[in-house]
Formats: structure tokens, sequence, C-alpha cells
């Protein structure tokens, strides 16, 4: 599929206003999504093959996911499967419905394979985002892999009163999803990177493990005042399990900034770090166009981004000692990349820009590219390869 794509598909898309194509590929992509047989068509092209992976007590079919920000509604669930993907991350999501910024807010830098956009939490909410997926299990179209939702901060809430928000968002959306990403770090949302801080983001995590536990012990002594023990009953859905909790970090933090973070992993159960976010810097360039581009405010994603996510990802694992697991993001077109993010010490990997970039099929190459990989160095699953450029 990547020849058709880049020589006939994406002449097409690329002619259009960045986010107007992406609202048309969702579009094509959640009318998919309804129907049985076309989603399993679309699996018998696009599935990968199985490299299993179990974090966080969850089992993912292989390492490559989704990236946040590119099903933002939850309009597509059911297809990131069928194309490949081991788990996908939703959102992100704020506990207030909010248009975003005025557009134009997305733009691509084609000759770097980057994008920069400042869509500034364009979402439905939190309520009218958990009845989007209520509908998706009622009509039995809830994928198979691990499903991650990313939560950020309502763009009129104070920042004093963020962690409320942030606890809102996590109590009505607990019941659909495996795992949590707590998104204190993209740069579209004004002083959202505060919440990056050692205390203010300690209080989030604090008023959502709270939320956490109150859910847990109320399903276990068979109460639902929060309402969430009874849409789980609805659909067979655990809520006694103690929910994983990530939290994405930026790319431009200090590795002081980054370690003042660490130090909260045991004392509010961090399950693990998304690394990274995207970057507000830019990389130097001669060429007129992308200068343009790159003039534009907004978080650049994307190939510019691939040596720094490794940098902060291999800091991370050094100093936790490999104990705290990594999703790896930024700059992952291929398998030669997504082996780099893992031998730094990813357990797990996303993608965004490489998927509108090279097509559908990025994904089952990316897993058969790691497999190969496995083999050469006779390795018998992923975990080992975890960190290995940092033990030689």
């Amino acid at each position: 599929m990547g020849w058709p794509y880049k020589k006939l598909v994406r002449p097409l898309l690329f002619a259009q206003d960045a986010e107007r194509a992406h609202d048309f590929t969702l579009k094509i992509l959640a009318r998919a999504s309804r129907g049985k047989f076309a989603c399993d068509a679309i699996g018998i092209f696009f599935s990968a093959q199985e490299l299993p992976v179990e974090l966080f007590g969850l089992k993912f079919p292989n390492p490559i996911g989704l990236a946040a920000g590119m099903d933002k509604f939850a309009v597509a669930v059911p297809i990131w499967e069928k194309l490949g993907f081991g788990f996908c991350e939703l959102g992100g999501v704020a506990w207030h419905a909010q248009p975003g910024n005025p557009q134009p807010r997305m733009f691509r830098a084609v000759a770097d394979k980057a994008i920069v956009n400042r869509m500034g939490f364009n979402n439905p909410g939190a309520e009218a985002l958990a009845e989007k997926l209520a509908e998706w299990r009622k009509f039995g179209l809830w994928p198979n892999h691990p499903v991650g939702i990313n939560l950020g901060k309502s763009k009129t809430t104070p920042l004093e009163k963020a962690a409320g928000d942030y606890a809102n968002s996590f109590r009505v959306l607990r019941p659909h999803f495996d795992f949590f990403v707590v998104n204190v770090s993209s740069p579209n949302t004004p002083n959202l990177r505060q919440l990056q801080d050692k205390t203010a983001l300690d209080n989030i995590l604090a008023a959502i493990q709270q939320m956490n536990q109150k859910i847990r012990m109320e399903s276990v002594a068979g109460k639902s005042t929060l309402g969430t023990t009874s849409i789980a009953a609805d659909y067979g859905l655990r809520t006694t399990d103690f929910i994983p909790i990530l939290v994405k970090v930026a790319p431009d933090l200090s590795f002081e900034a980054l370690d003042e973070i660490l130090e909260l992993a045991s004392s509010r159960q961090i399950a693990g770090i998304v690394a990274t976010n995207t970057t507000i810097e830019r990389p130097q360039t001669n060429n007129s166009m992308l200068q343009k581009i790159y003039s534009e405010t907004g978080g650049l994603s994307g190939k510019p981004l691939r040596a720094r996510s490794t940098e902060i990802i291999r800091h991370i694992y050094k100093q936790t000692k490999g104990k705290l697991p990594i999703i790896g993001v930024g700059g992952i077109f291929n398998a030669d990349d997504a082996w780099e993010k893992i031998t730094a010490g990813a357990s797990l990997v996303q993608i965004y820009t490489s998927l509108v970039f090279e097509g559908p099929g990025i994904t089952k190459e990316i897993v058969a590219g790691l497999i190969q990989r496995l083999e050469m160095a006779g390795m018998k699953n992923l975990q080992q390869a975890v960190g290995l450029s940092l033990q030689n």
C-alpha cells in the first residue's frame, strides 16, 4: 500500500488544507468502522503480525500504538486495530467541550516530514465522549487491543482548579479505558505546561488516584454513588482494577525538570511515562517554504523530533534503572526508528505523523521490521531489546 498511497492518495489529500484532509480521512474511517464487513476487509490488508508485549497488566498484540490527536472524538475506534495497531490512545479530551483555536491551525512541513499544529484541545467534552464510547460497546464493535485516553485541561479552567478538571474527566471515562495518559505538556493550551511543575502535577495525580481508589472501593462494596459502577455493569467492565495512570512529558523539559516528575512515580503510583509530546523548538533550514511553516505557532511533530524524543527516553530509562515503563513517541517512520526508541528504553511506541506521510501500511511494515531485528539478534521477545543500547 506504500507506493499507491504516496503516488495516488497522498497527493489528493495534501492538495487540501491539512485539517480538512484529516477530517475527510476520519470520516471515511468512521464510516468503515460501523460495518463489520468493511472493518474485516481492511484487516485482511493491514493487520500486523503478532509481536506481543505485556505491560501495565495489559496484553498488547504488538508494540505499535496510535498516538493521541488522531481520533479525538472517538469516531473510528474499531478501525485502528484493523490497521495493525497494537493499541490506540484516543483524545485528548477535557472536562468541558471546546472548539479549540481558530483555523487554520495545522500545517505540513512536507520536505521535513513534519507537522505543526495548534489545535488547542478541540474536543467534545468527557461526558459526550463517554456516550460515544458506550455506543461502540453497545453495537459490539469495541476493539480487542488495549485502548487508552489522553486527558487534558479545559481552557476555561483556571490552573488552580486543574486537578478537579482532570479528576472529573477520569471519573466519567474510567469504565471505558484500559489506561489513562495525563497530558500536561501540550503547547497549545495557554499555561498548560506550567502543570508539569512538580507541585502542580502532584495535585493532579493525587486527585485522579483518589478518584481511582474511590471508584474501586465502591465497586468492591457494591455501591455506585459516582455512577461508574452501574455503567461498567452494563458492559461487563471491571471497576475493581486499579487503572494505570501515565504522564505525557514535553521534549522541551530540562533533565532536571524531568527528574522532578520522576520523583512522583512512586508516591503517586505513576504507571509509566509517554515521551514525548510535540516540541516548540524548530529545526534550522534555508528552505523558504519550511521557514514559513516553522514560523507558525504550535507544536512540531514528525522526523525533526526523533532525536530529542529518543534522548528523553534514554534519560528516563537511565534515571529509573528501567523500572518505569516508557511509551516512546516522536519521529518514528520505520522499523529503524522504532528499534532506536525501544533499545533506548521504550517498551511500546506510538505513531501519528508518519501515518499521514507514509500511509496505512506503516504499522504492518514496522512490526515486520522489528520481528526481523529480533531474529537477527537471537532474541525471543521484544522485552529483551528494551534499553539494549544502554547495556553495551
